[in-house]
């Protein structure tokens, strides 16, 4: 599963480096040419959904989501774990009726056959996303629930506490270094 960690890595990277690429594209565009990509907006609308999409498994994968965890928190080890289990299965089970259903919707897309607006491209290629990211977070939320029922550590949500500790250690022991 390396290769899916690196693919999604890379996704994540080449995306917000394309939009970011296409927006300074466009800026420039506007006001030094007095010029406009039809094409621009919509593209970079684009690649935000996909960003949104594939960012969302590597969120899970890493961590980083934000949420309420004091109830869980203040349960004890094997409560905690359990509810943890409940809540990875509820976490599967959308994210793979999300992704059936919108399997359903882009193969109506494509029987369809409609053009984006301004891209000669079917609707159907960009909403693509919507299926694979659903069935990437099923497959994260998964493999979380695994190493949740194998006795395994597992970390969903980010800590922004924890991190902000961190950070103002690592300052004090900077300023301590100088």
């Amino acid at each position: 599963m390396r290769w899916l960690e690196r693919l999604e890595e890379a996704l994540v990277v080449v995306l917000m480096a394309a939009m970011t690429a296409v927006t300074f594209m466009q800026v420039v565009a506007r006001y030094v040419f007095n010029y406009s990509f039809v094409w621009a907006l919509e593209l970079t609308g684009v690649m935000f959904a996909w960003l949104i999409f594939i960012g969302m498994s590597y969120g899970v994968r890493v961590g980083a989501h934000i949420g309420v965890d004091a109830a869980v928190k203040s349960l004890p080890a094997g409560a905690a774990r359990a509810v943890s289990i409940v809540a990875a299965l509820a976490c599967v089970a959308y994210a793979l009726i999300v992704a059936v259903g919108g399997f359903q919707y882009v193969r109506k897309m494509y029987d369809v056959g409609i053009l984006m607006q301004d891209l000669p491209v079917q609707q159907w290629i960009p909403r693509a996303v919507l299926p694979v990211g659903y069935a990437l977070l099923a497959l994260r939320f998964g493999q979380a629930l695994y190493r949740l029922a194998t006795g395994g550590e597992v970390h969903l949500l980010g800590d922004e506490a924890k991190e902000a500790l961190k950070l103002q250690q690592d300052a004090g022991e900077d300023r301590q270094r100088r």
